[in-house]
């Protein structure tokens, strides 16, 4: 009975799934809103513990029927087909041009990554800083700082809050897309989201 129950423990592992569609099986150490802490188990009995960044994880799964953790509501499945394009949305630019233009009522699907530090013992992934106070001097007031934001054609003002949505969102106007962070003072900034923008 013994050998039994120990065999089903060495068996059991939860999956670390990644935004970018890695699966990893092991078993979770530990986590906090910045960091996940997981024992990678490779071939044979070897173990390497990693930590993930964690606005690169967009679930864990256990093994024991106890659900999930970071779980996403689930969203419709992005269609095959789409075009995709790779922007780098630096820190400390304005407006980064993702070389697409969109069309009105357009549906764009995203995957985002990165970080960026934007002041001191801030850094922060594309959705931002949580529970923002509001400064009239960003972009969008009150919306989260240094979160992903969008907006079509390089004069506009009509601004479009991202954070680290995957899709599908629905683009207003046509014209060129533009991506941005959300912050009054982009000077100090470094760092980089990594966005893949499917349309």
């Amino acid at each position: 009975m013994v050998a039994v129950v120990l065999a089903g423990a060495l068996v059991s592992a939860d999956t670390l799934i990644l935004r970018d569609g890695t699966r990893v099986t092991g078993r979770l150490v530990s986590a906090d809103e910045d960091a996940i802490e997981f024992e990678e188990r490779g071939s044979g009995r070897r173990t390497v513990v990693r930590l993930y960044d964690r606005d690169d994880v967009l679930r864990i799964e256990f093994d024991r029927g106890s659900g999930s953790l970071f779980d996403e509501p689930v969203q419709p499945s992005r269609p095959s087909g789409l075009r995709e394009r790779l922007v780098i949305v630096s820190g400390d630019v304005d407006w980064n041009d993702a070389g697409i233009t969109l069309r009105a009522n357009q549906e764009i699907w995203l995957e985002s990554s990165g970080r960026v530090q934007w002041g001191r013992n801030r850094r922060h992934g594309p959705a931002g800083e949580p529970n923002s106070p509001r400064n009239d001097k960003r972009p969008m007031p009150t919306r989260n700082a240094a979160a992903l934001i969008g907006k079509i054609g390089e004069e506009s003002t009509d601004y479009f809050f991202l954070g680290d949505q995957t899709g599908p969102i629905r683009i207003r106007a046509a014209g060129r897309l533009f991506l941005g962070v959300n912050d009054d003072f982009l000077n100090d900034n470094s760092g980089n989201f990594r966005v893949i923008v499917y349309y």
